[in-house]
């Protein structure tokens, strides 16, 4: 199994190009259906789009192997909730890929009594839950960091200043629990209070992806990629315009990952 997996991982590659090709198309037919073009010429982009998505399947052929072996190196993370979210959507990855072998078999005509649109709704069931997943565990990623640079920022200011802080929600503590006279005579209004620590939190955001470019391109091609299995669902339909320019966009995010790899986000 684990020459397969070096194998798969040569491929890899080359099928994100495919998958940006793919998308490509779509993006393109709806650009030019939108434009007046001729149907000989919007067949002819279908075709093209339907070919690309047939030679991604033959190139996933296997990958359900790649996607346990993944599982089986994952489900030894010491942090539970990584461990529960990163196992389970390589899981649920393993099972996307299978549905789509079978699917293809079904497209080439090896499993001509097969019912295609059950099994494409199967697998993208598959494939919406490890992109859920994958959310799942940027989210606790993002919040884990925040909280690390919250922690960094009042070490900093506690230290920096000439007399202690007293802890406040702008600093990152709490309300003592006995008011001062001043505090008592002049309450802090609650909307402002709220929207500086709103503030605080999204200069803390934008500083933890900043300075984790592997966990902003992982979240953007997630969020990107949830949109896919969303449309063809049926639960948010958005259109193919739309999934085209999501699907092109993490493929492009995709390749980067590979061409550099301290870019892809690890474990």
């Amino acid at each position: 199994m684990e020459s397969w997996v070096r194998f798969s991982a040569r491929s890899q590659a080359k099928e994100r190009v495919f998958r940006a090709a793919q998308y490509a198309c779509t993006l393109l037919g709806y650009t030019l259906q939108k434009g007046g073009a001729r149907a000989e010429l919007l067949d002819t982009i279908k075709q093209l789009e339907a070919h690309m998505s047939l030679a991604r399947k033959l190139m996933r052929l296997g990958n359900s192997a790649e996607a346990l072996e993944a599982a089986k190196r994952t489900v030894h993370l010491s942090d539970c909730v990584l461990r529960l979210c990163i196992t389970v959507a390589h899981l649920n990855r393993a099972m996307y890929f299978a549905c789509d072998n079978v699917l293809w078999a079904g497209k080439t005509g090896l499993l001509p009594e097969l019912d295609q649109n059950k099994w494409s709704q199967r697998s993208f069931r598959y494939y919406l839950f490890a992109l859920i997943l994958n959310l799942t565990r940027d989210a606790y990623e993002i919040r884990l960091l925040m909280e690390r640079e919250s922690r960094s920022s009042s070490a900093k200011s506690f230290t920096s200043s000439p007399f202690p802080l007293t802890p406040s929600p702008e600093n990152g503590g709490e309300f003592p629990l006995t008011p001062s006279p001043s505090s008592v005579l002049s309450p802090l209004p609650p909307l402002p209070m709220i929207s500086a620590r709103l503030n605080k939190q999204f200069q803390l955001l934008i500083t933890v992806l900043h300075n984790n470019p592997p966990l902003l391109l992982d979240l953007l091609k997630n969020l990107c990629d949830v949109f896919i299995p969303l449309d063809r669902l049926g639960l948010y339909p958005t259109g193919s315009g739309f999934v085209g320019a999501c699907g092109l966009t993490s493929s492009i995010l995709s390749i980067l990952t590979i061409v550099h790899p301290w870019l892809k986000l690890k474990p």
